[in-house]
């Protein structure tokens, strides 16, 4: 079918990389202080939320969604997960610097107009920022969206085309990814929009954060709007606290709830 007649034209994809929410799998250096099952609950919470909130989008802009899950074979978990609105986009490379391409390729074959592909890791980014992503990709003429996460990555990256050559020679799971990124839109001539910063859960300073910022109503450093309400993280944190408070550093036992 001629891509002008695509009925995903006019429209982008939104997807999120995700990985199979299994114990000892995901969100180990969350582990300590969790422990590795309840690393995976948390996991499989943020998941959920990103989904969900991924739904709101589409209702505000013109966007499907996507789960673009790794490792193979993980399908019928994620089915089980997620809501039968949230496609399925299945991995054909392994690493970041493959996949991230990857993903953009099929789902402009698909006939979408550009991909924003967002990471698992920031279950409370804001809904704004996400639609504003795909009102900027939208626009007129080629560029590349990025949100800059505070751990000097990014969680999100928009394009219209994959731009492999973007993902070349970078640092990945580095705090010069954002920065390698840029250089490398810049030698590709590649006009970049900026999105507002936002942070990554990855580590106890980052997890502490989000207890914080869902249960605490305490907006984290360098993030100015906020958050998504993230409901099924926040029930985790509540249940995770109330099993074992002691084992979360600086969380408060008993966190002030959050009107949202």
């Amino acid at each position: 079918m001629p891509r002008n007649f695509s009925r995903h034209a006019g429209r982008c994809a939104l997807a999120a990389m995700v990985k199979a929410p299994r114990s000892g799998e995901v969100k180990t250096r969350l582990v300590p202080p969790l422990q590795a099952d309840e690393a995976c609950v948390l996991s499989a919470c943020f998941v959920r939320d990103i989904m969900t909130n991924f739904l709101t989008v589409s209702e505000r802009a013109p966007a499907d969604c996507f789960a673009a899950y790794t490792p193979p074979g993980s399908e019928a978990l994620f089915r089980e997960l997620l809501p039968p609105r949230i496609r399925m986009l299945p991995p054909r490379s392994v690493g970041l610097g493959n996949s991230l391409p990857d993903a953009v390729e099929d789902l402009v074959a698909q006939g979408y107009d550009g991909a924003c592909l967002v990471n698992a890791d920031s279950p409370t980014l804001p809904t704004a920022i996400l639609v504003d992503a795909i009102t900027r990709l939208r626009a007129p003429g080629d560029r590349v969206v990025l949100g800059p996460a505070t751990d000097g990555g990014y969680y999100l990256i928009g394009l219209k085309r994959p731009h492999r050559p973007l993902f070349q020679g970078i640092a990945w799971s580095t705090e010069r990814v954002y920065a390698q990124t840029l250089e490398r839109a810049a030698l590709l001539g590649l006009e970049v929009v900026t999105l507002p910063a936002w942070y990554d859960v990855d580590d106890a300073a980052s997890f502490n954060w989000l207890c914080r910022e869902l249960l605490g109503g305490q907006r984290p450093p360098a993030c100015m709007q906020e958050g998504y309400a993230a409901p099924h993280t926040r029930d985790c944190l509540r249940g995770l606290i109330a099993a074992g408070a002691e084992r979360l550093g600086q969380v408060p036992a008993r966190p002030e709830p959050v009107a949202r």
